[in-house]
């Protein structure tokens, strides 16, 4: 298992420092960044806050990626019943699966300590993912049951009231569409 980086060992209040000014230049810079480190008693190489930075630049565009496509998409169409809560926690799940398969494939590469270290980490983000899908189809069964007991109190009402049947039936289509 190869060691951990250099940037990695810096404490949290120097590597965000050191994140906000990678951004800051630019992404660009390094050589200055390394002699910035070094004044606060680090030795790390221009090269490693370089790669450091092409990182976080890729988070960073993925990040912003993501969450344009996501305002997009909620602009575009609004989602009432979640199934992009849905889409989204499968897709998760499907890549923790493919990634696990991928381990196991690996395995005469992979130190054993790391791999149950990768393993622990998997199962506490399906532990996670199982729990909001579980909260969230809890929640939507429930959302359906309220509507359901609404549509057939207002069924009652109108009954009563004389509304025709044309207008029940539009009142119905726009209960339906609500979940």
């Amino acid at each position: 298992m190869p060691p951990p980086s250099k940037i990695d060992t810096l404490d949290e209040e120097t590597r965000r420092e050191l994140e906000a000014k990678i951004v800051a230049n630019g992404f660009g810079g390094y050589v200055s960044l390394a002699a910035w480190l070094a004044g606060k008693g680090y030795t790390i190489g221009k090269s490693a806050v370089g790669v450091y930075g092409k990182s976080l630049e890729r988070r960073l565009a993925a990040i912003k990626t993501s969450t344009e496509a996501a305002r997009l998409i909620t602009a575009a169409a609004p989602d009432d019943a979640d199934d992009r809560s849905n889409a989204i926690i499968s897709l998760v799940q499907t890549e923790i699966f493919e990634s696990l398969l991928a381990l196991q494939e690996a395995e005469e590469e992979t130190d054993p300590a790391a791999k149950i270290d990768l393993l622990g980490k998997a199962a506490k983000n399906i532990a996670t993912l199982t729990r909001a899908s579980v909260t969230r189809n809890k929640w939507a069964q429930e959302v359906r049951g309220k509507l359901e007991s609404a549509r057939e109190e207002v069924r009652k009402l109108a009954t009563g009231a004389g509304v025709s049947e044309e207008t029940m039936a539009a009142i119905d289509r726009r209960l339906q569409g609500v979940v």
